[in-house]
């Protein structure tokens, strides 16, 4: 069964740098979607950005555009997320999700809907504060 972890969170200043890992174990990441998904202080859980089994295409919401990247690395079982310009509204609680994909055209998907994710990690909190 996949399992997920997700590390690197931490408290950074604004116009800060951060980069989130999720290190999954049980079954390899190069056959799932991933989504980062976040969830502010009483506010809903929101999607931040994605990435197709495949690599091929990428999601990022405008919140997080031109800021964030994602990026796996299937050796390593591993998928980054590189967090730059900091801003005070990123803070949130930080969770990784994956989706295994099965036809090609899934493979080259990702979407950017926590409904469509089946395992979840435990969650990184990340606060950016001066």
């Amino acid at each position: 069964q996949l399992q997920l972890v997700e590390s690197g969170g931490g408290l950074v200043q604004p116009g800060g740098s951060l980069r989130l890992s999720c290190a999954a174990s049980g079954s390899t990441l190069a056959a799932y979607a991933i989504g980062w998904f976040r969830q502010a202080p009483g506010k809903e859980r929101e999607g931040s950005l994605c990435i197709s089994s495949s690599g091929g295409s990428t999601f990022y919401a405008d919140s997080v555009k031109g800021r964030f990247t994602i990026s796996r690395d299937n050796a390593k079982n591993t998928v980054y997320l590189e967090m730059n310009n900091l801003k005070p509204e990123d803070t949130a609680v930080y969770y990784c999700a994956a989706k295994m994909t099965v036809t090609t055209i899934a493979r080259g998907l990702c979407v950017m809907t926590s409904g469509f994710y089946d395992y979840w990690g435990q969650g990184t909190q990340v606060t950016v504060s001066s």
